[in-house]
């Protein structure tokens, strides 16, 4: 099988590279170490996935393969797992909460299962046969790794699987509002008390700020839309509108800086357009 092929391959070069007379920077590297580039070749592979251009999406699926091979690999010669073992782990789970695919399992006659019954079906599996129930809440199975907004969302829906969770959107698009106009009270204060200093870290504005982000984090898992994801999206949008005013700028010869701020609304509101123009004529094709 060509795909089996292939990782033996990888397999066999990271094993070379961390051997005997192989490369000294990978000789060097442990587990956490390779924390932060985890992190970082994951969002890349997202950044890909967004643009959907294949070519940049399998070099990026390599990197992230590398970077998993590696640290199962270091974990092997430490001697506390094998490659082949965290293969055939993910191999059995897969096998085991799949049984409406793998058998012991079907659905009542002239239906098949729903996408929401294989979920519950998961989460029953996990507690009833392989014992992972929550040791003092629902919320401890979401990883304290996660980055804060990630994290806030999967709080957010482990709360709701268990009830606790808005009726409507009428209730959340109202606690935003509310949230909002603590903030701005809060804001108020804060620059009457210090003459308009920067707020330190820590301060009850930061808190306020803190429970806006929160709400609106809410108001996407309530709509299934992935905050990072959603945020990603308005970065792009962001740097492509920036780099046009920027562009814009140059041409004309002036400085970006505050005293050039009208100008530079224009361009921005320039570069909208564009965006807006371009939208509509590839929904015409």
């Amino acid at each position: 099988m060509q795909a089996a092929s292939a990782f033996g391959r990888l397999c066999d070069i990271v094993e070379k590279l961390r051997g005997e007379g192989g490369c000294p920077w990978d000789r060097e590297q442990t587990p956490a170490t390779l924390r932060g580039d985890l992190v970082e070749e994951t969002y890349e592979c997202i950044e890909a996935i967004d643009e959907k251009e294949s070519g940049h999406i399998r070099e990026e699926l390599g990197d992230l393969y590398l970077l998993v091979t590696m640290i199962a690999y270091m974990h092997e010669q430490a001697g506390a797992f094998t490659v082949g073992e965290v293969l055939e782990g993910i191999a059995e789970k897969l096998i085991r909460r799949h049984p409406h695919v793998f058998g012991g399992l079907t659905p009542e006659a002239g239906s098949a299962f729903t996408s929401a019954q294989v979920l519950d079906n998961w989460a029953r599996i996990k507690v009833e046969l392989e014992g992972r129930r929550p040791v003092d809440s629902a919320l401890d199975e979401v990883s304290r790794a996660l980055p804060p907004l990630d994290r806030a969302w999967k709080l957010q829906k482990k709360a709701a699987g268990c009830g606790f969770d808005w009726s409507s959107i009428d209730g959340l698009l109202d606690k935003i509002r509310e949230e909002l106009a603590e903030t701005e009270r809060e804001l108020a204060a804060e620059q009457q008390a210090a003459g308009e200093q920067q707020t330190a870290a820590g301060s009850d504005l930061e808190a306020e700020l803190g429970d806006l982000l929160f709400s609106v984090v809410n108001l996407c898992r309530f709509l299934k839309v992935e905050p990072s994801v959603a945020l990603q999206r308005t970065n792009v949008k962001f740097a492509r509108r920036f780099r046009h005013v920027e562009k814009r700028m140059k041409e004309k010869g002036l400085a970006m800086e505050s005293g050039n701020i009208t100008l530079m609304d224009g361009f921005w509101e320039e570069a909208k357009s564009f965006a807006t123009t371009a939208q509509n004529s590839s929904l015409s094709v």
